[in-house]
């Protein structure tokens, strides 16, 4: 059995937000980027243990252009077999999806990995776009995987416990903690990774079904307030009349 996983650069979690051109566009200057750390830490080293245990090979996909190369490389030094980049810059997660779909409709892996969401944008949307649109079941948010055959056996995280569903045949599957532990590349990874095959694709002929129109910051949080434990008037005072929370 042969996987695919897909995989995205996020800014990395300690950079400082922006935006441009009216708030319309992100502000990437200075920013270091990353793997998505779901696309890594999970649904990646998931997929790698299959094939080690099970046989079959790990496909990574990227959407995006020749920048993301640098992710690719570390999703091959982790241990990927090889890599497709479709070259275009996504403006929404339909085409994203899409050219996912586009890429995998004839290739039969039998389970196409996410992570459960990007940390930039939060969707959770990518993954049962690419479901609908090569007719495949779909589960999100996994946090264990066992495979028996072509049956996969999944639990996933739900209000007030879990769910274990069964799956026969090809699937896709949304990663969340505790599916996989990460891997750090080694130096035998990082050296080999560079003459693993990354092929570069043209995008399949897409309209964004999304426009951003603007971008938004969070309002800056306030200080923290201090009351003096013998002085319980004045912090039901700050309850009632500031947090106005009774």
């Amino acid at each position: 059995m042969n996987y695919l996983v897909c995989i995205s650069k996020t800014p990395d979690t300690t950079s400082k937000i922006s935006f441009k051109n009216n708030d319309t566009e992100y502000n990437g200057d200075g920013i270091n980027y990353i793997m998505n750390p779901y696309d890594e830490w999970y649904a990646l080293v998931r997929a790698i243990e299959l094939s080690e245990q099970h046989g079959g090979t790990v496909t990574v996909i990227n959407i995006g252009n020749a920048s993301n190369d640098i992710i690719i490389r570390k999703a091959l030094a982790i241990g990927a077999n090889d890599a497709v980049r479709i070259d275009i810059e996504p403006q929404d997660a339909f085409t994203t999806a899409s050219n996912i779909a586009d890429f995998a409709k004839d290739k039969n892996y039998g389970i196409i990995f996410l992570g459960k969401e990007t940390i930039d944008y939060n969707g959770s949307e990518v993954g049962a776009m690419v479901a609908e649109l090569l007719d495949l079941p779909y589960v999100s948010y996994v946090s264990k995987l066992e495979m028996n055959g072509t049956t996969s056996t999944v639990t996933r995280d739900i209000e007030g416990g879990v769910e274990v569903c069964k799956v026969e045949g090809p699937l896709v599957l949304s990663s969340a903690k505790g599916i996989a532990e990460q891997r750090i590349p080694n130096m035998k990874g990082i050296m080999m990774a560079k003459s693993k095959p990354l092929q570069v694709l043209q995008p399949s002929q897409t309209e964004a079904r999304v426009k951003t129109e603007k971008f938004v910051l969070p309002n800056v949080k306030s200080g923290v307030k201090l009351v003096d434990p013998e002085n319980m008037d004045e912090l039901v005072r700050l309850l009632h009349e500031e947090a106005k929370v009774i």
